[in-house]
């Protein structure tokens, strides 16, 4: 809902989540870019993208981009979570739902995720989830001026027939 602009800026706004994503999100972090941002993600077609609320508060976000044309079953996952909400177990819940209803309500059938070198602690989130590291790509990203490598994790959906 567009009311949850001020709690989406106030949580996000952090240079600690802005170092983990990648630099498509704005950093300062503002009200407007809260608006534009739950204004696009009302216009996609089936519900991609998740708030994380507690106490009445969007405190972080998951979601999917869904690929095209030959990796169309494909889609990545990406999440935040506010500062103080950290080490709590609710990024693996979060994703855990996001998981179960990507694979029961659209035809998706790979989920994959990219995590920089240094963020062990979103490693953990996708291999407590399920998902499983697939490959170390040496020097694949620059963030903050470094050169870093990007970890790759993926998660198939089992028991798949598409004849």
């Amino acid at each position: 809902m567009l009311t949850d602009g001020v709690s989406l800026a106030k949580h996000i706004n952090n240079v600690k989540i802005w170092n983990n994503v990648r630099d498509g999100l704005p950093y300062p972090y503002t009200i407007l870019d809260a608006d534009k941002y739950i204004r696009m993600v009302q216009v996609l077609p089936y519900v991609q993208n998740f708030a994380i609320e507690i106490a009445g508060e969007t405190v972080g976000g998951v979601g999917i981009a869904p690929l095209t044309d030959v990796e169309r079953l494909s889609a990545e996952v990406g999440y935040w979570l506010g500062e103080d909400y950290w080490n709590r177990g609710i990024m693996s819940e979060a994703v855990a739902l996001l998981v179960d209803y990507v694979f029961r309500e659209t035809q998706i059938i790979r989920l994959f995720a990219s995590v920089y070198d240094y963020n062990n602690a979103s490693m953990k989130v996708l291999e407590k989830v399920g998902f499983t590291r697939q490959a170390i790509l040496r020097d694949a990203a620059i963030k903050n001026g470094r050169v870093i490598d990007m970890y790759y994790y993926d998660l198939v959906k089992r028991g798949i027939c598409l004849v």
